[in-house]
């Protein structure tokens, strides 16, 4: 990475452009096989579009029915469950699947031990 930092101004088609190139490919190759890419976290989806809507946790109130559940679910002491991520997703319009994921798992360790 810190090659790819010092090329980041190449110019396209010269020695040093190529060996770019050829850096960022291979740590494309390298993550796309140890890095594991999901979706949001749940609790993450809720607070992003609580705030791009300009909502408070007292506005989930009549998804959730109560300041407590509300506050149990944003710190993840609640789970979700399907009839919370329906709510949710009608008041929040956050596909259920996002609100019912599980949280990403870091990448497998033996696959590093490959490379």
């Amino acid at each position: 990475m810190k090659r790819i930092y010092e090329l980041m101004d190449s110019e396209p088609d010269t020695t040093r452009g190529r060996e770019l190139d050829a850096l960022v490919s291979a740590v494309e190759e390298y993550e796309s096989r140890t890095v594991a890419i999901g979706g949001p976290e749940p609790v993450a989806a809720i607070e992003f579009r609580m705030e791009q809507a300009g909502l408070h946790p007292d506005d989930l109130i009549p998804c959730l029915g109560s300041r407590e559940a509300v506050s149990e679910v944003l710190s993840g002491r609640r789970r979700i469950t399907f009839p919370i991520a329906v709510a949710l997703q009608e008041r929040l319009g956050i596909p259920v699947e996002t609100l019912l994921a599980k949280p990403a798992t870091s990448p497998d360790r033996s696959s590093l031990s490959r490379l």
